[in-house]
């Protein structure tokens, strides 16, 4: 799988990008993370800080925190 999700549970912001992933027909697998953000250290390795959601596109080589940027980026390329 070319696309993973690093999302947290009953975050908003996941919610959002997971529906946008769904609604284009992206197959993506999702990592989900820890709620504290000291156990979110895969997180912080692939896109150098803690927060969620963040996108990793192995196929186009980006990997993209914000939620806003990602729903763009799925507008813009994925769909």
């Amino acid at each position: 799988m070319s696309i993973t999700l690093y999302a947290l549970d009953g975050c908003p912001h996941c919610e959002k990008v997971h529906d946008a992933l769904a609604a284009n027909d992206v197959e993506y697998e999702t990592v989900w993370v820890e709620a504290l953000h000291s156990g979110r250290n895969e997180v912080k390795r692939i896109s150098g800080q803690r927060a969620v959601p963040v996108l990793v596109d192995d196929e186009h080589g980006v990997t993209m925190p914000e939620s806003i940027n990602i729903l763009q980026y799925v507008e813009r390329t994925l769909a």
